[in-house]
């Protein structure tokens, strides 16, 4: 895999309406409103938002939820990696190594640990490898539905909200 160097950064109000065009072109609801929200969120200091930049052509972001909203990583402090995204023609050159890369040393100035849930079905598929490879391992309380984890025979619709959690020991 070719390495390539992004412009990674926080994410700033002049960014939102690029990300919410390459998205719109992929047909992905995310509008600017999420990245706005984002925004606010990060000046608050709920979340930081790293966006990658190649050539000034905006490439992925990743997020970091410092107070997760699954309710063992709040428990436990564990900030939470949410919403990692590398367009698909930006895929494969290393740019969401990087994009880790930063949210695992931003993480690990705060907490031993990172969090991180990824979906279930096939689209998640290449996340799924990555965060694997990365030594990520499943934190051992199964799948988690919306706001509990599925019992068995119990029928769940295969969405984005159903995820499996993973932690990392950071050194």
């Amino acid at each position: 895999m070719p390495r390539v160097n992004p412009i990674i950064r926080m994410l700033e109000s002049k960014d939102i309406p690029p990300i919410a065009k390459a998205f719109e072109q992929l047909g992905w609801n995310k509008p600017a409103s999420q990245y706005e929200q984002y925004l606010m969120e990060q000046v608050l200091g709920v979340r930081d938002v790293y966006v990658a930049f190649m050539e000034e052509r905006f490439a992925g972001y990743v997020t970091i939820f410092w107070t997760s909203s699954y309710e063992p990583f709040q428990n436990e402090g564990i900030p939470e990696i949410v919403d990692f995204n590398v367009l698909p023609e930006f895929r494969r050159q290393g740019i969401g190594t990087q994009l880790m890369d930063k949210a695992e040393s931003e993480i690990a100035k705060r907490s031993p640990i990172a969090g991180i849930g990824v979906g279930m079905y096939s689209d998640y598929g290449a996340a799924q490898r990555m965060y694997v490879l990365r030594g990520y391992i499943p934190d051992g309380r199964g799948l988690y539905y919306k706001d509990h984890y599925p019992v068995y025979g119990e029928t769940v619709t295969v969405d984005d909200d159903l995820a499996l959690y993973f932690t990392k020991e950071l050194k």
